[in-house]
This record gives structure tokens, sequence and C-alpha cells, in this order.
């Protein structure tokens, strides 16, 4: 059987909580394949001065299972804008059984049309900036509509690897992973 695809994508300035907790829980079973995506393989800084190397390019990155769009403070406002990164995006979203975020990643699907129609969470001071894209922004931690899944703020990463893993194993990976 083939290992499900996870794609993170990190950039500059990418907070690397929003990354690394969900990758913590990603990478524990064997059958998950987890990728960090960027134009380059150029080490990337986050937010706080973490030094991140991707592991493809968005030009190498084979089709994916899961998207995920770690936020990034402010650091997403330039990703929000690149037509490269967004033309990914929507191109990997076709065939993704998942389309995720975690903390202001959502403000990258909003911006690259992603979410659109859907509910949706993010950190709660850009709640009514991810409205202005008309996101049905909600107050909770974790929301599922459909194939989307967000997470609010950085400390729900973990939460969102955890949930992703009961969705796509089932239950018990979850639990052993927590």
């Amino acid at each position: 059987m083939d290992k499900l695809q996870v794609g993170f994508l990190i950039y500059p300035s990418v907070v690397q909580f929003d990354v690394m907790g969900a990758y913590q829980v990603l990478t524990f079973p064997p059958n998950i394949q987890v990728h960090l995506l960027w134009k380059t393989r150029a080490p990337v800084t986050s937010n706080e001065g973490l030094i991140l190397t991707p592991t493809t390019t968005l030009t190498d990155c084979r089709p994916l299972d899961v998207i995920c769009l770690p936020g990034g403070g402010m650091g997403q406002l330039e990703v929000m804008k690149d037509d490269e990164t967004l033309d990914f995006l929507k191109q990997q979203s076709t065939n993704a059984k998942y389309i995720t975020s975690i903390c202001t990643g959502s403000m990258i699907l909003a911006a690259g049309g992603l979410i659109q129609g859907y509910k949706s969470a993010c950190h709660w001071a850009f709640r009514e900036q991810l409205a202005m894209f008309g996101v049905e922004a909600v107050p909770q931690p974790v929301v599922i509509d459909r194939d989307r899944i967000t997470v609010a703020g950085v400390t729900s990463s973990i939460d969102f690897g955890l949930t992703l893993l009961g969705l796509v194993c089932d239950q018990s990976v979850a639990k052993t992973a927590q």
C-alpha cells in the first residue's frame, strides 16, 4: 500500500510550531510520509529564527493526499500574494483528500480561493480579515467542513495532527500517537 502523502508549505517567517506540532504527530504511523515544501530546497528561516529545510520543491512535488498551510504570524502576507505558490496549491487541491490549515494558514487558503463556501477556523485576531474573503470564520479550535480541516491557533497544531490521524488512519492510531 502506498504511503499517504502529506505536504506542509514552509515559507519565510512561517510559525515553526504550526508545522512541528502536527509534524511530530503525523510522522508517528509508518504509512504516512510528510514533506516540507517550498520553491527551492534552500533553508527557510521561521518566524522564531529556526532554520527549516524543505524536503521537496513545489515543482518537484508529487501529488499530495493532504495539503497543510501553517500560519506565519505576518509571514503569510507575502505568500498570499505569490501567484506561483497559490497556483501550486490550486493544482494540488484538485486531487487531495484534505486541504488544511493551522492558525493564519487559512488566510493563504482564502487568498487562493480554496475555502470560500466553507466554515473555517483561524487565529482569533484574523477572523474579520478571513471573513472579508467570503469565508465563514467560526470561533472553534478545530473545524471540519467536508474535505477542509482548519484549526485556530498555534496550540491547535497537535490537535490538528491527532484529528487528521483519526480520519486517515483510525482513532486507535490517533490515541496511540497521543
